[in-house]
């Protein structure tokens, strides 16, 4: 467990923070003593996020709204927080969008829409933030494992996700030396996002992705807020350009006792 209130007084900022995986992030980094900026699309989200995550911490949050796709809408949005939190300690770049189907089924636009969203917004996120960092800053994208795992039905989210771990270690290497370390981290299955609920809509599809978990569970948004907290932490002062797991082992392969039976039983 991290100190209490290690990041007291800190100023963070979240993209996609109104809901899920980014929320989840959101109060756990307030709890440990942040000032947060959550942002999404939806200013009523927005609002509704930051009320719920100072009744859950007693800390101060924003709830602010602008589209990653527009760079003048996040400038905006880093400049209000700024304003009232001061310079970003820490900046969680985690707007994404998805929708499974297969390559042919993706025109021109709805590609473009995925890329813009995770791409092009974890860049505008970034690149603003870095005007109004402070020293020593947390940089941290949210990636996925589609990102080096061919997937079916996610081409769109495979190159959008691939994008983005290179430009981290890109952003990693450039920024390092202004004392802004680059990470991502990239979740396995989540419970309760709207992630799984694409991509596992079923009760069924649900127990097979559990099944195949070397953990046998889903994990949580507290989990990836946790990875997110240690990555900003002192503990991690040396940790720059790394996209870390935090997946329970999905990423190994399929876990399931069928596979693993195979995996003994002789061709």
């Amino acid at each position: 467990m991290l100190e209490a209130n290690i990041f007291k007084d800190q100023a963070v900022l979240i993209s996609g923070g109104t809901s899920g995986i980014n929320l989840g992030i959101a109060k756990v980094l307030s709890g440990l003593g942040a000032n947060v900026s959550v942002f999404g699309r939806d200013p009523d989200k927005a609002a509704r996020a930051a009320q719920e995550i100072k009744a859950e911490t007693g800390g101060e949050a924003l709830g602010l709204s602008a589209d990653v796709r527009v760079y003048d809408a996040v400038a905006d949005v880093v400049e209000a927080t700024t304003t009232r939190l001061g310079p970003l300690n820490i900046v969680i770049a985690g707007a994404a969008g998805n929708f499974p189907a297969p390559a042919i089924d993706i025109n021109a636009k709805g590609f473009k829409t995925v890329v813009d969203i995770d791409l092009m917004g974890t860049y505008n996120v970034f690149w603003s933030a870095f005007q109004k960092r402070a020293e020593a800053a947390s940089f941290i994208a949210i990636t996925a494992p589609q990102a080096v795992n061919p997937t079916p039905f996610q081409a769109h989210v495979c190159a959008a996700k691939a994008g983005i771990n290179m430009l981290v270690k890109c952003l990693a290497m450039e920024w390092g030396p202004a004392g802004t370390r680059v990470n991502a981290i990239s979740p396995g299955p989540i419970a309760g996002t709207e992630g799984m609920a694409r991509l596992a809509p079923t009760r069924e599809a649900e127990m097979r992705v559990t099944a195949s978990n070397p953990l046998r569970r889903m994990g949580s948004p507290e989990e990836i807020g946790q990875m997110a907290a240690f990555l900003s932490s002192p503990a991690a002062s040396y940790v720059n350009g790394c996209i870390v797991n935090v997946d329970g082992g999905t990423e190994l392969g399929d876990a399931s006792h069928d596979a693993l039976v195979s995996w003994r039983s002789p061709s």
